[in-house]
């Protein structure tokens, strides 16, 4: 169960760092994509990317 936590809070923390990538325009991949310089879904990453890390600190306990 706690690598299977772990692994879920990883991908977690990852998809928020992503998001956060594209909302301040430094991952503009893909290029059609919505949330490319959107400044809202820098702050969604970053809830999500925090989400992530407690997901692992969860396991890790």
């Amino acid at each position: 169960m706690k690598t299977l936590l772990t692994l879920v809070g990883i991908v977690v923390l990852i998809a928020g760092l992503v998001f956060m990538g594209q909302g301040s325009g430094y991952f503009p991949w893909p290029t059609e994509s919505f949330m490319i310089n959107d400044s809202n879904w820098v702050y969604y990453g970053g809830a999500i990317a925090v989400a992530g890390i407690l997901l692992i600190r969860i396991a890790r306990r």
